[in-house]
């Protein structure tokens, strides 16, 4: 059967729990807390190093010099016969450094064109590599014993790779594309 209570007074031994209230000190210290926390969370920090970035900026000066060697994304479609020596002017400046072997020209899809330099005497080059098609241009470079350069190139963008000869040798040069290409290649000495 069930039990009813009669009266809200604790049994005897048992104590009764104090009604929970508020301290109204604790409220006010939690209330700044949280308002000096969003008012600070929106601070910004700067440092004045004594630099005037934006000096620089409205004169007009550049802070790094344009680099040489840049992409060429919109066109890659490769120029005639006629345009060819123009296009190699734009894509490869000269350098004052002497200049050993050059070549470029124009591949048909699926070509492979093999080229070899003049014996070449020890020392350090610099081979400038570049190309225009829709599609990599794959340039290998081999001496007698060893393969230098084995390359696929995306085109419209230029590679140059430095090159220890440690012997007196002369280079084969391949160049091979699935697509119709333009290629073009500088060895100079550094």
């Amino acid at each position: 059967m069930p039990s009813v209570r009669t009266s809200s007074v604790p049994s005897p031994g048992r104590t009764a729990r104090a009604p929970l209230t508020r301290n109204p000190a604790a409220a006010v210290v939690l209330g700044a807390v949280l308002t000096a926390g969003l008012a600070l969370g929106g601070c910004e920090y700067t440092y004045d190093d004594g630099r005037n970035f934006s000096g620089a900026a409205e004169a007009g000066q550049t802070v790094a010099p344009a680099p040489v060697f840049t992409r060429d994304p919109l066109q890659r479609e490769p120029v005639s016969e006629a345009e060819l020596g123009a296009w190699v002017a734009r894509t490869l400046p000269e350098t004052g450094d002497p200049m050993v072997h050059a070549a470029a020209g124009l591949l048909a899809a699926g070509e492979i064109r093999t080229e070899t330099t003049a014996v070449m005497g020890t020392g350090t080059y610099a081979l400038a590599l570049t190309c225009r098609s829709q599609r990599r241009v794959t340039f290998t470079v081999k001496s007698d014993s060893l393969t230098l350069v084995d390359l696929g190139l995306r085109c419209g963008v230029n590679r140059e790779n430095v090159i220890y000869l440690s012997a007196e040798t002369a280079l084969s040069i391949k160049v091979e594309s699935r697509t119709a290409a333009n290629y073009a290649y500088r060895l100079r000495r550094l």
